[in-house]
């Protein structure tokens, strides 16, 4: 399957920008994710992509084809929208077999393709049923049927599990994934869900304000969150202010920041973007900090007050400060510490990420 690029692509409307990408590559067999809050953008780079929304400016190519001005009926693109917008009138087979009857496919054909797209969503005992005798996760196989069947160039995914509930919802993505890798389908995937991304995608592109914040695999997003914007809305986070005091350790990265009210912490960054006297956010996630005894030697070792305690089940989870900074942190049940206690943590040093204020 081939291989989607964006070049230099804006698209406004009135004032605000939708989408502002100078360059976009999406891997041949690759599936990607667009990932930001209500606004950001996503949907209408995927729209640009599918060809129902057209650009100011730039062009679109898949593979060596530019089709800026390709229709979308003609681009060879299977989508599936957030509503699913099965044909209420028509049976499953119909509502499957709907795109191939248009491109006037021999009736052995579409029987032979349904079948196979049928089998490979596990819906053929549905094939006679009518959307309304089907449950939500089962008219979301029908939808992604209906888009696999024309054996399209790349799949196109518009927050397509957003209708389902939880637990489904979790099932349904994995099974998304699956099928995706069998396929071995250029894919792109809108959503606002972080979980739902990571769970799902190769690579992801962090979007706000139609523009592209960051891409990466979850794993260098979630770990290396390269602004304040993508740490904050990657997992939850919370950031210390101060300033790069000196290098604590150029072969790991590592540098000193003093905040206003005099903590050192000891943290990573990017040396290529930081250095002395460069203000920062230091981001600090719940699971960058762990308990530490009182013996402990080393950076990063505090006294902290814990501020609020909230029993979730698996964790317990609670709100702490060191000096005026609060911070989330989580422990087993089996650690119970109550409000007004005074513990003893440490935040790992090159797991902390010290971001520059811009």
């Amino acid at each position: 399957m081939p291989r989607i690029v964006l070049k230099d692509i804006l698209k406004k409307y009135g004032k605000v920008v939708a989408a502002d990408i100078p360059y976009l590559e999406i891997k041949n067999g690759e599936f990607f994710g667009l990932l930001g809050p209500s606004g950001s953008g996503k949907t209408t780079t995927l729209r640009i992509i599918a060809g129902l929304t057209r650009p100011d400016r730039g062009r679109v190519f898949i593979g060596d084809e530019d089709i800026t001005d390709v229709p979308p009926e003609k681009r060879n693109l299977g989508m599936v929208f957030q509503s699913w917008a099965l044909f209420p009138h028509l049976t499953v087979f119909e509502n499957i077999a709907f795109g191939l009857r248009l491109r006037k496919l021999p009736e052995d054909e579409i029987r032979k393709r349904v079948k196979w797209a049928a089998e490979l969503l596990q819906i053929s005992e549905l094939l006679n049923r009518y959307p309304h005798q089907l449950s939500g996760g089962q008219q979301q196989r029908v939808a992604v049927a209906r888009a696999i069947v024309l054996y399209p160039r790349a799949l196109l995914f518009d927050e397509p599990l957003s209708n389902l509930d939880a637990k489904l919802r979790e099932q349904v993505r994995f099974e998304l994934r699956k099928l995706q890798k069998n396929l071995k389908i250029t894919s792109v995937y809108v959503t606002h869900d972080q979980t739902e991304a990571f769970a799902i995608c190769d690579r992801i592109a962090i979007m706000n304000e139609g523009r592209i914040q960051q891409i990466g695999t979850p794993e260098e997003i979630y770990n290396r969150p390269r602004t304040k914007f993508v740490a904050e809305f990657i997992g939850i986070t919370r950031f210390i202010e101060g300033k790069i005091e000196d290098i604590y350790d150029q072969s790991r990265g590592l540098v000193r920041v003093r905040t206003e009210d005099d903590l050192e912490i000891v943290s990573w960054a990017d040396l290529e973007k930081v250095g002395r006297g460069t203000k920062v956010y230091v981001a600090v996630r719940p699971d960058f900090i762990n308990l530490a005894s009182s013996e402990e030697p080393g950076p990063n070792v505090f006294k902290a007050i814990v501020e609020m305690a909230t029993y979730v089940g698996d964790v317990m989870d609670y709100e702490i400060r060191i000096g005026r900074w609060r911070l989330r942190f989580k422990t087993p049940p089996t650690y119970r510490f109550a409000p007004g206690e005074e513990i003893r943590i440490k935040l790992q040093e090159e797991k902390l990420i010290a971001i520059p204020q811009t």
